[in-house]
């Protein structure tokens, strides 16, 4: 009885914020489904902008009845409204995660409002957990990223920090401010590293990789990491005159590091979303192998369909299309957003092949034209 009377006093918003850290704590694949309609309809009901879209397309929750049909957004109509509850951001502990800069100037970086933080941080510590440490080691960190406290706006600091906290022991170095990456300290820590013979963790972009690898070989310095060392590479290559890809950064913390393919791990993230994927290898995925062009796995509170950037229909497995994301752990903003890049789904599995063509993805651009024409009113 007691039970029934405290869950008939929790809020709706409470209600379903529990239903989906529950989910992510013991995820149900046949649940998926109807949580992912009722997450709909929640944000239907307490996000206008998203409400209006939505009308805009013909679609309501009385209409919609599968995941494929729920209206995605584009990530970038996030540079034109708050797609988040009119109260989201007075809650207490809310955070607001801005994107990089873009080509528009900072008033249209795109804002991703996080009513509920420990709902981000329940997802991004189960999956890290799941792709990055399944062998369950805690290990010391090397961060080639500016952490939360030096970054708060950052999505990608706020999960680094926490990636710290979780996994993390003994000395760990943030080697990263908002202006530069320290490759000495980074080198320097290296150096101790492979003289304590303890396996380490390297979280950063590919751009400050880049710069670390660049100085490695300026100096003509190798390292010996133990084994079981591993590298989390966010991708990012903003600022690099000739950018690396990720199988560069694979061979490049093998050559320099001694660090094993297995265990150089590619992320797939983006400040819009609460949820992320990784590269499936032989630490995280018995069978997967060291493949150039490797699939990445999402989580199982996150569904990925690839679509035709006219129709915005879901394409058939193993086809071209724009990426698209239906994220639970977005429940506090808006879970449908589709994105500008072209991808495979495979099984459920995802192969990023890059940016689409912004001409082609008409289908997108009107996606993104009612918020960018209620901004500009």
């Amino acid at each position: 009885m007691i039970v029934h009377q405290r869950a008939n006093s929790m809020s709706l918003d409470d209600q379903i914020y529990q239903r989906i850290l529950g989910f992510i704590n013991r995820p149900v694949d046949e649940s998926f489904e109807a949580l992912a309609i009722e997450v709909f309809r929640y944000q239907y009901d307490s996000v206008r902008p998203y409400r209006r879209y939505c009308e805009e397309r013909g679609a309501n929750p009385a209409s919609v009845g599968r995941v494929d049909d729920i209206p995605a957004v584009s990530n970038v109509a996030l540079k034109f409204a708050d797609l988040a509850s009119d109260d989201a951001r007075s809650i207490h502990g809310a955070l607001v995660f801005l994107t990089s800069g873009t080509t528009q100037g900072h008033e249209r970086r795109g804002r991703h409002v996080v009513p509920r933080p420990e709902i981000y941080r329940a997802s991004a510590l189960a999956h890290l957990r799941r792709m990055l440490f399944p062998d369950e080691r805690r290990m010391a960190m090397l961060a080639m990223h500016p952490t939360a406290d030096a970054m708060p706006e950052s999505s990608l600091a706020r999960m680094i920090s926490w990636c710290v906290e979780e996994f993390g022991v003994g000395a760990s170095l943030a080697a990263a401010s908002r202006e530069r990456v320290d490759t000495g300290a980074a080198i320097r820590f290296l150096a101790k590293a492979e003289a304590s013979g303890e396996p380490v963790c390297i979280l950063g972009t590919t751009a400050a990789f880049a710069t670390l690898f660049s100085e490695l070989r300026r100096r003509d310095r190798k390292y010996r990491l133990a084994k079981g060392s591993r590298m989390m590479d966010t991708g990012g290559a903003k600022g690099q005159a000739m950018p690396l890809t990720a199988h560069q950064v694979i061979e490049a913390a093998g050559d320099l590091l001694a660090i094993a393919p297995a265990m150089v791990i590619n992320e797939y993230g983006m400040t819009e979303l609460c949820s992320q994927l990784y590269d499936a290898t032989p630490l995280n995925s018995p069978g997967a192998n060291d493949a150039t062009e490797r699939m990445k796995v999402p989580p199982p509170w996150l569904r990925v369909t690839a679509r035709d950037p006219v129709t915005l229909m879901p394409v058939a497995d193993g086809e071209i299309g724009l990426l698209t994301f239906f994220d639970l752990a977005n429940v506090g903003s808006v879970s449908a957003v589709m994105t500008e890049d072209l991808g495979i789904v495979e099984h459920g599995r995802v192969r990023v092949l890059g940016r689409g063509v912004a001409g082609e993805a008409r289908g997108c651009a009107l996606a993104i034209g009612q918020f960018s024409a209620e901004a500009s009113r």
